[in-house]
Formats: structure tokens, sequence, C-alpha cells
């Protein structure tokens, strides 16, 4: 199980997000963000190398509030080739300097979200160590192979992340669809094999079911 340490990060992962999210394609605002964490959850990495966290934060700078989910990784050294992907770096307090990626890039983390999907990973709560997270729930409506991928491919547009993930063990592929920008209350939409799905805030400060992935067959 993932430990989560009590201490500083310098600079912060909101900071980080502050500079980063404008770039993206599926960013909604016109300026420079202000940011509040939303919640989230975190996934184990079955090595205790990589850090985990599918990040859910508000931007408060437009109009209305928009929610968005970003799944982070944290490295202890950079990924090879991954320089796009890269938020940023920061200083642990305990772990020292960190990497951290846009973790829809990251094979580690894709592989336990596929992992999460056909119930073979638990979701941990964000913020408390060892503490599995009941309220978030992955499913595959379709049995799925195993839990290896021999590949990903990933896009990004305005409307969210498009990851093609393939299965080592037969080479079935699936599309999963994770959404960016989160629509508390909302539901998959479309035919769909499977979803991601847990709490996100309402305007009014309440909480509410969210999808946050949709997986789907692919070609």
């Amino acid at each position: 199980m993932a430990v989560i340490h009590p201490t500083t990060l310098t600079p912060t992962k909101l900071e980080l997000l502050t500079s980063w999210l404008p770039a993206q394609p599926w960013y909604r605002g016109e300026g420079r963000p202000e940011l509040a964490p939303a919640g989230g959850f975190r996934l184990d990495d079955p090595e205790g190398e990589v850090g985990i966290e599918f990040m859910v934060v508000t931007d408060a700078s437009g109009a209305r509030p928009v929610t968005y989910q970003v799944p982070c990784s944290y490295r202890g050294a950079p990924i090879v080739g991954g320089d796009e992907a890269l938020i940023g770096t920061t200083e642990h307090g305990v772990l020292g300097q960190r990497w951290v990626y846009d973790g829809a890039h990251d094979p580690v983390l894709v592989a336990q979200l596929f992992a999460l999907l056909i119930g073979k990973a638990e979701p941990q709560m964000q913020s408390t160590s060892a503490a599995a997270d009941p309220s978030v729930t992955g499913w595959i409506a379709e049995p799925v192979p195993g839990a290896a991928l021999s590949s990903t491919i990933v896009s990004d547009d305005p409307e969210g992340t498009d990851l093609v993930v393939e299965t080592a063990d037969d080479g079935c592929r699936l599309g999963i669809h994770l959404n960016r920008v989160l629509q508390p209350g909302g539901n998959p939409g479309g035919p769909a094999l499977g979803h991601l799905t847990a709490d996100a805030p309402l305007p009014d400060g309440t909480m509410a079911r969210t999808v946050f992935a949709v997986v789907h067959a692919h070609p």
C-alpha cells in the first residue's frame, strides 16, 4: 500500500497545475486558473516505485467553476522520452526531487487504471495511507483476460483524453475515454462496455457520482 507522507512539496501540486493546465487542449478557461482541490483517489504501483493519484481540481477563474480530472504520476527519476507529458518537478520533503507527469501518458498509471477497471486493483483514499476507497467503482461488462498491457496509444483533444490499450494475452483492444472536464451527476452516455465512477463536487459544494472514464470496444 502507498504511504502518504505528511510533508511539503515545493512547488505545490496546485502551483504546478496552474502553469500546466492552460496549455492542454481540453482546458476550458481563457487565462490563469484559480485552482482549489476537489477530491480524488489513488492507486498502488505493485512495484512500489511510482505514485499514482487521480486528482480533481476546480478552477474558479471563469464565470462558472469548472472541475477537471488530472491523473498524476510521481517518479523519482524522469521517464525517458516523456518530456511532453511532464507537468513539472517538485521537491518532496521526505523523498526528494520528484518528476510529476500527466498520468495518461505514464504506462504504470495506465496499467493500474486498466487493472482497476477489470477488478484487479483496489482504489485507495487520496490522503490516508493503506486505506481503501469504496466510493470509487470501476467495471467492464465483458470478461477481459489478464491485466497486462502490451501497448497503449494516447491522444488528447478538446473533449478529453483517449487511450487505446491492447492486452498482452490475446491482443484484445479497448478504448478508454478519460473525462478531463467532470460533469458531476452525469451518465456515461451512449453504448459502453464499462466505466469508472467516483465522487466529484457540485457547484453548491455537495458531492455527486461522476463518470471519470468510459470503456468502449475498439477495432
